[in-house]
């Protein structure tokens, strides 16, 4: 298990997206697809995807790298290039937000 003074440690990246309509278990099975290949990388500490129970049209996915530069090799990964142009076609919006951490715990 992470430690909280560990989860604050890194580069985050929150990521909220909206499937479009009637896509939504699409988008969970790409999501589910992208967790095991995403965790093993060398750079990720974790990616956890989420999705909201009130709205299930709605996911939230907190990505945690060691680095900027392990954000930027996960998007060069085969696994993140082929599901890319499947999750823009499955989304309404996205948002992508990259964050450091401003305090230690």
């Amino acid at each position: 298990m992470i430690s909280a003074g560990a989860l604050n440690e890194g580069f985050v990246v929150a990521i909220m997206i909206e499937a479009k309509d009637g896509k939504a278990e699409e988008l969970a099975a790409l999501l589910s697809d992208l967790t095991g290949p995403s965790n093993a990388e060398p750079g990720m500490q974790v990616f956890l995807p989420y999705r909201s129970p009130s709205d299930p049209k709605r996911f939230f996915i907190y990505e945690l790298y060691r680095d900027e530069a392990a954000w930027e090799a996960h998007q060069q990964t085969a696994h993140f290039k082929a599901a890319l142009p499947d999750l823009l076609a499955l989304a309404a919006r996205r948002e992508r937000v990259p964050f450091v951490p401003c305090v230690s715990i």
